[in-house]
């Protein structure tokens, strides 16, 4: 079985359109287009299909196979490249819960689709994303409900001695499907291996796919958080593979900002060198939007080259002393600017066509009730008034703590760096603890002149209280990032 590497995601952290979008927000047709886009010009060997907060095109599978034929008869949905759903999670998202029934159904009508095309029996998706994961519960509901009630109903009759649902409308294929956790909380985060160990307790597979969060950590508890909290999870989920003999294939999450992950065709090598037992890194619209083609082939192919290795050892109770200490400083800081976030949120500008919900801060039991927009929207407004969201709580760490940091985290001053190019020294949201911490760690750096100058504008507006501008000095500002947050 093939274990996809590269997988394209809807998240809209894209400052560019690409050529084929028909609007500056990306929805609709445009979204089958990019499947095959991503498919066919950059490489990847997965499609994220997103079917939370927007209105779900459950016929992809069909519409690709219909459109692009020729391509689709080379490259088979299911073997060669695949189709991973990214569903609601009824426990959170109430709104949204029934989306998640609907999506379930569809995964058979695909199944039909495929089969015709193909001449044969390879489900075109099999796997399902549920984020949020807060128990194997959550997991299993999904698991059971598909194998259940979706493909379940079919040996069913209608009353006694009637034919069987099966026998009226054709058989259910497939018969289960793999449930991948999304694990995006921290307390999940650290028991990702428990939870995922108790839902393949009765399970026979010979592998499980488990989804780490990259983003939302590092908006909830400080991005070099989120660093320590992927890298214990991936120990753990290494060793919970070791001794139940079962495979686990981790995906990383990670975005084109420093905040977010870092990853940029240019950094493809540093990433996977601090997380090399991830199996599959996550490819988001910036990444494939705001670089040249070639550069991203290129560093899509080197994603799909690398050999997986084994997870970093690392101390857990260390890592967890300095997660408490500076994430506690991160969010004190962040709730003091959380007024100046919602004010610049508004003028963020939208590139997909959904609803985003809020991000786990805003569901947080002790951040009393502040709600913040979620994570790409967040560190946009950051990095618009000159404060890269990197340096928010760095100023509680000691020697000690840094020496520590870089021991586990390699390419911390490389990230910090890159992040610090867009930092303005003059803006007025700069936490006053943290100025002499920003003076040290910004000497090496250079300044970009013109996102300053973006910054400055932006800061100005903010403070006559004038918004005609704001919108494209933000997009300018985001333009020279690559990254829109």
């Amino acid at each position: 079985m093939k274990i996809p590497r590269c997988m394209s995601t809807q998240h809209p952290d894209n400052v560019s359109s690409p050529f084929f979008a028909e609007n500056v927000e990306l929805g609709g047709e445009d979204e089958i287009q990019e499947a095959y886009y991503t498919f066919s010009h950059l490489g990847c060997d997965e499609q994220m299909w997103d079917c939370e907060g927007k209105e779900v095109d459950n016929y992809v599978v069909k519409k690709l196979l219909t459109k692009y034929e020729f391509f689709f008869r080379n490259k088979k949905l299911g073997k060669d490249l695949f189709i991973t759903l990214r569903v609601p999670n009824p426990v959170i998202e109430k709104a949204e819960a029934k989306i998640l029934l609907e999506t379930l159904e569809s995964i058979p009508r695909s199944f039909d689709a495929a089969k015709l095309f193909y001449q044969d029996d390879t489900p075109p998706v099999f796997e399902v994303v549920l984020p949020m994961t807060a128990s194997y519960k959550c997991i299993d509901r999904v698991y059971k409900y598909y194998r259940d009630f979706v493909a379940g109903k079919q040996n069913k009759p209608f009353e006694k001695g009637d034919i069987t649902i099966a026998k009226w409308i054709g058989e259910f294929r497939p018969e289960r499907i793999n449930v991948i956790p999304l694990f995006e909380d921290m307390e999940y985060m650290l028991s990702a291996d428990k939870i995922t160990q108790q839902y393949l307790k009765d399970k026979n597979t010979d592998y499980q796919r488990v989804f780490l969060a990259r983003s939302d950590p590092a908006m909830n508890y400080g991005f070099i958080s989120a660093v320590l909290l992927n890298k214990i999870a991936l120990q753990k989920l290494q060793k919970l593979s070791e001794n139940i003999g079962v495979k686990i294939y981790p995906i990383i999450g990670v975005g084109s900002s420093p905040f977010r992950g870092n990853l940029r065709p240019q950094t493809v090598e540093r990433v996977a060198e601090g997380y090399p037992s991830a199996h599959t890194f996550t490819i988001q619209s910036a990444f494939k939007y705001d670089n040249p083609l070639e550069e991203v082939r290129e560093a899509v192919k080197k994603i799909r080259e690398r050999k997986t290795g084994y997870s970093q050892e690392i101390d857990e109770e260390r890592c967890l002393e300095i997660i408490k200490k500076y994430s506690q400083e991160y969010r004190k800081q962040i709730m003091v600017l959380a007024p100046i976030i919602n004010e610049i949120a508004e003028y963020i500008p939208s590139k997909r066509k959904r609803k985003l919900h809020i991000g786990l801060f805003g569901y947080s039991r002790n951040v009393e009730k502040i709600s913040l927009p979620r994570a790409i929207t967040f560190t946009a407004a950051l990095y618009s008034i000159g404060l890269p969201p990197e340096i928010l709580g760095l100023n509680v760490l000691n020697e000690d703590d840094m020496q520590f940091i870089k021991k586990v985290y390699t390419h911390f001053n490389d990230d910090l760096k890159d992040a610090l190019k867009y930092f303005n020294p003059d803006t007025e949201f700069l936490p006053k603890d943290l100025k002499v911490t920003v003076e040290k760690f910004s000497a090496d750096s250079t300044i970009d002149t013109e996102h300053k100058e973006l910054t400055d504008y932006v800061l100005k507006l903010l403070k006559k209280n004038e918004t005609r501008d704001l919108r494209e000095c933000i997009l300018r500002a985001a333009n020279l990032r690559k990254f829109l947050g």
